[in-house]
């Protein structure tokens, strides 16, 4: 997996992968977002994963986390998470969060827990995520996951 960060000239074509599987499309290019891609070796999106960090620093939206159909069940949905996963705690994040009502036994076998939504929406109310889903209703559908990434 070889993993680049996400640049401004690099939103068009992620937008379009992360529409291609289902994922949310808001903020991508915001500056709380962090976000990384694998391209194939024609430099199409195959991958990608990210965080949207809180505006104090101490909580991340896991987001972005997919791979393309071609390419799956090799590991690289593991990887890619776990990747987010240690980023957003080098950056100084202590509890790990996320949305997915298709995904909850991947996300579990990386530690993640059911949370509740609402903990989940005021921890991160500022994140673009959290604010389209109040916006449109659909964090009441949503399934919230959190996991600490305090060590030890």
């Amino acid at each position: 997996m070889h993993l680049e960060k996400c640049r401004a000239t690099d939103v068009g074509a992620l937008t379009a992968f992360l529409r291609d599987v289902d994922l949310t499309l808001s903020g991508l290019d915001a500056p709380s977002v962090r976000l990384w891609l694998e391209r194939d070796e024609r430099g199409s999106v195959v991958a990608s994963t990210g965080y949207e960090i809180s505006a104090d620093g101490r909580h991340a939206l896991i987001r972005s986390v997919a791979v393309h159909p071609s390419r799956r069940w090799q590991g690289s949905g593991t990887a890619l998470a776990r990747f987010a996963l240690g980023r957003a705690a080098e950056e100084g994040a202590i509890t790990a969060w996320l949305f997915s009502r298709r995904s909850g036994p991947f996300w579990q076998r990386l530690g993640f827990a059911p949370a509740e939504r609402e903990e989940l929406a005021r921890a991160l109310a500022d994140t673009h995520q959290v604010r389209l889903f109040r916006q449109t209703g659909q964090l009441d559908r949503e399934v919230a996951w959190s996991k600490s990434l305090a060590c030890g």
